[in-house]
């Protein structure tokens, strides 16, 4: 799809799908109140609202590369992830977080082959910088399956559990996971073969839904 056929996507939509739901529209207009937050990855081709059969307002969505959240962390700088977390979390209040890594992941095959270590800025840098919230993950991956189709799977794997680490850094969570009005929850999607596997946190192992 180039952007002639998305803005031709965009008038089947206004002529047939808007027209459909104008009054759901008109609802979402006035505000939003979704139940879940998805932080996926950007890849194109893991859609959250698709994989999920959701509608518009009934996922928060964001995305980056290997569905990272990076640590708490109060030091002025700009936090995207970190700002979509507070505002679902604080502001929305939604009760459930899901962490959706996916099979293929590019930013988890370059994090486990140090693809852009020492690149710069605009030459892979940014990238490099962002997956090295990978790195100790990468390296007990390395350990047990070295770099491999296996060990890319395993750190897929190890993606969705580090970013669930690293949401309880975020004060406000483990606050309101005790409270039982927050759970966090880590599924994993097959692209090839279209299943969902969900994370055990008892086992820390996924299994299909």
């Amino acid at each position: 799809m180039d952007y002639d056929e998305m803005i031709a996507g965009y008038q089947r939509f206004r002529a047939t799908g808007w027209r459909r739901e104008r009054a759901r529209w008109a609802e979402l207009a006035e505000g939003q109140s979704p139940k879940v937050m998805v932080i996926a990855c950007s890849d194109s081709r893991v859609e959250p609202a698709v994989i999920f059969d959701a509608a518009p307002g009934e996922l928060f969505t964001v995305r980056n590369i290997a569905n990272l959240v990076p640590p708490y962390e109060n030091d002025g700088g700009r936090h995207g992830v970190s700002a979509a977390v507070e505002f679902a979390v604080t502001q929305l209040e939604v009760p459930e977080i899901v962490v959706l890594g996916h099979g293929a992941c590019g930013g988890c095959r370059a994090a486990l082959s140090a693809t852009f270590e020492g690149a710069k800025p605009g030459e892979g840098g940014f990238i490099a910088h962002w997956i090295d919230l990978l790195d100790g993950a990468r390296q007990k991956v390395l350990e047990s399956h070295g770099d491999t189709p296996e060990g890319r799977s395993a750190l897929e794997h190890e993606a969705v559990k580090v970013s669930i680490a690293n949401l309880r850094t975020f004060p406000f969570i483990p606050e309101r996971e005790a409270a039982g009005k927050l759970r966090l929850h880590g599924a994993w999607f097959a692209i090839a073969d279209g299943t969902l596997h969900l994370l055990d946190p008892e086992t820390g192992s996924f299994g299909e839904a």
